[in-house]
């Protein structure tokens, strides 16, 4: 008999499941998705969360078993009580995800955060795996992210450790006043594409300014190395504090621009003063769109 997961994975505008093999695999054929967004009611979301969790048990294989359910989700989450309250669905407050889960599968499940999936899938079967101490990062619409420390993913008192979106920064401009804000809001991608805007840039999307980057845009380049820069900041910053020995990045900015990576290493030397923070590797992420999955799996198989 097979063992199998349920994972599930709750986002700003779309919600999935799948199941998971024991390696941190995706079976084929078992995964299903359905829209979320703020404009979403809470019988919508409801039922979006019965529709993908009922399709994914109906594609468990013969000879397997389902032992567990796993579920990321936007946060802030509550580990006490399975809850989630995701910002960018605000009419979810307090939604007993976890318990909804476990009645719709008969399983017991799991809740943590959805950069913490990340983590944990990275570090089972993806670009972190062999690190005991490691951060990933996911650089899209916000920024979330997960930390492994001693081997182990850290969930905090509440559940929601690990959050460098909200850490502050304080960006300096050649020629502008310094700008006191958080990661989220300097890296992500609709607060590079705001600055850029702010100055004179025509686009409207993360795609489009890596577009023009591409093709030279001085605009888009430099609101692009102001996010590598933010980032390299906050990953010399938890390095300091925790000894991190890799960071692995994610997301649509983050992946979608060839030099994002290769940048953020650059400016980790430039902020550096202790030796082991200077010696954290920026790698990629070789998961992509499936660690949120695989870590919500995970969490039936690894935690």
């Amino acid at each position: 008999m097979t063992d199998l997961a349920l994972a599930v994975d709750i986002g700003g505008t779309k919600l999935e499941a799948a199941l998971v093999t024991t390696d941190g695999r995706l079976v084929d054929g078992s995964r299903h998705r359905g829209p979320t967004g703020r404009e979403r009611s809470v019988a919508d979301l409801d039922a979006a969360v019965t529709k993908v969790v009922r399709a994914a048990l109906s594609s468990v294989p013969d000879g397997a078993r389902l032992v567990g359910a796993g579920v990321g989700s936007a946060g802030p989450v509550s580990l006490d009580d399975g809850a989630i309250s995701p910002l960018n669905l605000p009419l979810w407050r307090g939604h007993p995800i976890a318990r909804q889960v476990s009645e719709l599968s008969g399983l017991p499940t799991t809740l943590r955060l959805d950069g913490q999936c990340f983590a944990l899938a990275e570090a089972w079967v993806g670009s972190l795996a062999g690190c005991e101490n490691a951060i990933a990062i996911v650089v899209s619409t916000g920024v979330g992210s997960g930390l492994i420390v001693d081997g182990r993913l850290v969930s905090g008192r509440t559940g929601n450790a690990g959050h460098v979106g909200q850490m502050l920064l304080r960006d300096v401009v050649d020629g502008e006043e310094p700008v006191e804000a958080t990661v989220e809001r300097i890296c992500s991608g609709p607060g590079t594409v705001a600055w850029a805007r702010a100055r004179g840039w025509s686009g409207t999307t993360g795609e489009e300014i890596v577009a023009d980057a591409l093709r030279g845009n001085d605009l888009a380049l430099g609101a692009l190395r102001r996010s590598t820069r933010g980032m390299a900041q906050a990953i010399v910053s938890v390095a300091a504090l925790l000894d991190i020995e890799a960071v692995s990045l994610a997301g649509g900015l983050a992946l979608g621009y060839p030099g994002y990576v290769d940048d953020v290493a650059a400016d980790l030397d430039r902020f550096s003063v202790l030796p082991h923070t200077r010696a954290v590797e920026v790698r990629r992420s070789s998961l992509g769109a499936d660690a949120p999955l695989i870590g919500a799996g995970g969490l039936v198989f690894r935690l």
